[in-house]
Parts: C-alpha cells; structure tokens; sequence
C-alpha cells in the first residue's frame, strides 16, 4: 500500500467493503467508486486504484475493469468530515520549507491525519494552522501524501497544493523515494545485511493488525545491522514498498520484533530479564522506529532533496542505559 494512505487512527484505518449488486453489473470500477464514496474525486480513486489500495476480490484491478454481480470492493481510506481540519495552534519542528512543500520531523505520539479517536492534535490539523490552510484546502488529504505510524518519528514531507502532492504521489508509487529508517529489535542477529522479500495482508482475525500473508500485497524490505547490543540490535531498514505497518510485520515475521511495539513483538518487552531495563521501555512509551532519511526530487524545481534527522532525544538515551 502506498504509504500516503498508511494506517495512523488507532494503528489501523477503516475499511470499505461494497458488494457489487445485479444494477451495478459492467460499470466501471472507477466510476462505481465516485458513486459509491462522498467527498473523492475520481482521479483521486483512481490513484487509489493504481496504488492497489482497491482489491476487488482481494485482488488489485484496473480503473477500467467492468464489474461482475457479487464481486467485493475493497477499499482502503479514511473517510472523516473536514471540519475535522479544524486549524490547530499545534508547534512544527519544520526541516525544510517553500512555497511548494515542507518536510517535517514528526514526533512520537503524533497522529498524522485525523480519524475516529483521534480527531485532533494532529500533524494536519498543525498544518491547516501553519500554512493558513481552510477546512476545504486540498480535500481530502489536505496535502499528506505519506505516513508515518503514530509511535514512529521521523521525516515526512506534506504539499501544499494539489499539482505538488500529485507528484509526490507519483514518486511514492513508482518507487522514486528513499526512505531509511532506524528500528532497535529483540535479539542479536547475526547476519550484517539482508532483505525481507514477504507479502503483506490486513490479519483476518485482527482487523487491527496487518500480517505476512501468501495473498498478500508485494513488500519488500533491505536492512543492516548498525550496532549490536547484549540482548538487542539496532537495524537500518530501507523500504522499497509502502505497506501498511511493513516494517515492524516485516521484523516480527524474522523473529526480531521492534522494541516497545505491543502490537507485534508478542510480549517479548515484558520478557526483558532486567527489571530497570523493562521499565526503561514501558517508560518509552512508544516504539523504537524513527524516519531518519527521506530522499525525494522538488515537483517544481527538478532537485534532488535530501534529508537526515538524528534520533530523538528519549531514543538517543535509551541507547545510553543498554
């Protein structure tokens, strides 16, 4: 999945299921979309449908595709009204900006687009605030073409108007940016580079969580060791796909799950044998995955941009007590 469409309300995002009825027979999927979902144009389903965002019979199809009685439509958005960005007076640790875009370095704990539970306090509702943006302003997606988790810090990079965030959807899906990530994982692992090459599917017995799955979407994932600790090891990960939730199913799935990730990790915080150790993370209060590069080229001026940023400070001293 395109990480612009990334899960951040309650790790997850609500599906869309339609079951295609006699009268929708030969129509479109594109067209039945736009009849089907308020408030999304049809060029933008149609991006969702190039980013295989839209399964139908749990498969990718074309925009073009003609519909069968009895066929299932799933799709994968997040449908909120747009009062829910509602300007927020909210502090943005800006990288980079321009007329154009801007980089930001999120923090943990941060939802990135608003949704059921988590319908302020959040990166878009900053950005309406800081870049004079009104409640309509780039509908739906108000200039988020990627996502971060709310428990993963780091790097992204948002538009400010629709020509710009189109592109950067571009680059997104035909794989034109970098991403880099630095993720600290139960256990020593013992190979120094390796890739995790593994499908990935929402869980059908926990909507909530994603799993690697045979049928699943395409996902792959390269890392290296960058340091190895006693019982942990510190990892670079750059991910070549955009799944939802990718990293942390893509190290569960090799027996290395991220630190202070519950979701994944299946109890392994609580198994730490020093206690000060295991209230250092409960402390944490978030996992142990940041966002430290993001390579991309400037929609307008044809630059190529890099950017670094360095662990948080609550990550840097976790490091300091292991």
């Amino acid at each position: 999945m395109n990480q612009a469409l990334e899960s951040q309300t309650a790790e997850t995002e609500p599906e869309n299921t339609f079951v295609v009825d006699a009268y929708e027979v030969g129509q479109r999927l594109d067209a039945f979309l736009a009849e089907r979902i308020e408030g999304w144009s049809r060029s933008r389903l149609q991006s969702l449908i190039t980013n295989e965002d839209v399964l139908v019979n749990e498969k990718p199809a074309k925009s073009s595709y003609k519909l069968r009685q009895g066929d299932t439509v799933e799709v994968e958005l997040v449908e909120i009204a747009t009062t829910a960005f509602e300007p927020e007076n909210i502090p943005l640790d800006i990288v980079f900006e321009d007329e154009f875009l801007a980089v930001i370095n999120k923090p943990a704990r941060m939802v990135v687009y608003p949704g059921a539970g988590n319908e302020t306090g959040t990166l878009a509702n900053a950005m309406a605030h800081h870049f004079a943006l009104g409640p309509s302003a780039l509908a739906p997606r108000l200039g988020i073409v990627h996502r971060l988790d709310k428990d993963t810090s780091g790097l992204i990079v948002v538009a400010k108007d629709e020509q710009t965030a189109e592109e950067l959807s571009r680059q997104f899906h035909d794989r034109e940016v970098d991403k880099s990530y630095v993720a600290l994982v139960h256990g020593h692992v013992e190979q120094t580079s390796g890739k995790i090459d593994r499908a990935i599917a929402r869980d059908r017995w926990h909507r909530t969580k994603m799993t690697v799955a045979a049928n699943g979407r395409h996902a792959l994932s390269l890392w290296k060791v960058r340091k190895r600790y006693d019982k942990f090891t510190l990892v670079e990960v750059d991910i070549k796909t955009g799944r939802t939730h990718q990293i942390r199913v893509h190290l569960a799935s090799i027996n290395h799950p991220v630190v202070g990730d519950a979701t994944y990790n299946e109890g392994r915080d609580n198994t730490i044998a020093d206690q000060d150790l295991k209230k250092a993370v409960e402390r944490l209060d978030r996992f142990f995955l940041h966002a430290e590069k993001l390579s991309f080229t400037h929609p307008k001026t044809g630059e190529r941009m890099d950017f670094e940023q360095p662990l948080p400070e609550e990550l840097q001293d976790f490091l300091a007590k292991i």
